[in-house]
């Protein structure tokens, strides 16, 4: 997993629309990588719908957002649709995001153990370096732990 320190890689992922989306299209602004198991499933989007509450707090605080699942383009537009979420989603469907990232691991869920992704949330600078990584993601008040720190 990237550490607070560590430059990101040049990522390209598509969005919810099909639209390619680059690391290198935030160059030069702070950015707020969010990393989420599953579009439309309670706790993703308890945290999805928090930030999208908190937008204007955020983009005032100098952040874009991206959002990030290995859903299909179709869940993530459904998923920004049905909530009306102002950010891009993207849909990691190759993993190559998730990799880049190293959030993909080991987790349990209602004593099941299975391989999948982390929920865990990134703070890029500028110039595309971690400046923070919040691993212990509270869904519903995600805003505040951003802001706040």
């Amino acid at each position: 997993m990237l550490k607070v320190g560590d430059s990101v890689p040049d990522f390209i992922s598509k969005d919810q629309d099909g639209t390619i989306i680059k690391l290198s299209d935030y160059k030069g602004q702070k950015l707020i990588v969010f990393f989420y198991p599953r579009a439309n499933t309670p706790g993703c989007t308890a945290e999805a719908c928090n930030l999208r509450d908190n937008y204007n707090a955020l983009k005032a605080a100098g952040y874009e957002l991206l959002g990030v699942s290995e859903d299909t383009e179709k869940k993530q537009s459904n998923f920004k649709s049905k909530y009306e979420l102002p950010f891009p989603l993207l849909a990691d469907e190759d993993h190559s995001v998730i990799n880049a990232f190293g959030v993909w691991g080991p987790k349990k869920f209602m004593g099941r153990e299975f391989e999948g992704i982390l929920r865990t949330t990134f703070l890029i600078d500028e110039n595309g370096v971690v400046e923070r990584v919040i691993e212990k993601v509270k869904t519903k008040d995600h805003a505040s732990q951003i802001l706040d720190a």
